[in-house]
């Protein structure tokens, strides 16, 4: 079965499953506090399978299904070991996206945390490294060249990271598209060089 298939499947069982039960909600969920003082890591993982509703998990799954396919074959034509790459890029971006969350909030104990937004955002921004003239909907509405649409999106969470309150962690699609963005430059550096070819090329090859 394709990898993406298997992760959007494990992710809505689980999200279900907290759905049904506050225990294994308050379980799985990123508490700051509790990974800082009880050692409870295991949380900057589980909180990216849970999500708040129906909508939440629809829309992440939704994206993560539209870009998932692409990134794999991206890896498998330009690095290979696309399997490999694909789990690092999305559990990395999971992982890289809490970070900042959990210094900021490692002593407040009413802060939690769901949803795979992060490794969903380094996904998609893995796909506009690799292509990025490729057309995105910037707010699900509006076509736009996918570097444009990175600008964007970069600029607006980094923007709503400070000034918002709208309860949703911002830090974690910013840091999350970050890490996508560099990963591939990271495992192999001569991409750099493709994606500035591509970049100067907006009419396609």
């Amino acid at each position: 079965m394709d990898l993406t298939l298997i992760i959007i499947i494990i992710t809505t069982l689980a999200s279900i499953a907290a759905f049904e039960s506050p225990r294994i909600f308050d379980r799985l969920l990123l508490s700051p506090y509790m990974i800082v003082h009880r050692n409870e890591w295991y949380r900057v993982i589980t909180h990216g399978f849970i999500h708040a509703n129906w909508m939440h998990l629809l829309i992440n799954m939704f994206v993560f299904y539209s870009f998932g396919q692409a990134l794999m074959a991206y890896f498998t034509y330009y690095v290979g070991n696309a399997m490999i790459h694909f789990l690092v890029i999305y559990f990395g971006g999971m992982i890289f996206a809490t970070l900042t969350t959990i210094m900021k909030n490692r002593n407040n104990y009413a802060y939690r945390g769901i949803g795979a937004s992060g490794a969903v955002s380094a996904v998609l921004f893995a796909c506009i490294f690799f292509d990025p003239w490729r057309k995105l909907l910037f707010m699900g509405i509006i076509p736009v060249p996918g570097i444009i649409f990175a600008i964007l999106y970069l600029v607006y969470c980094s923007y709503m990271s400070r000034n918002s309150n709208d309860n949703i962690n911002h830090d974690a699609h910013l840091y999350g598209a970050i890490f996508g963005f560099i990963y591939p430059v990271l495992i192999k550096p001569d991409l750099f060089q493709f994606f500035i070819t591509d970049l100067m090329n907006p009419f396609g090859q």
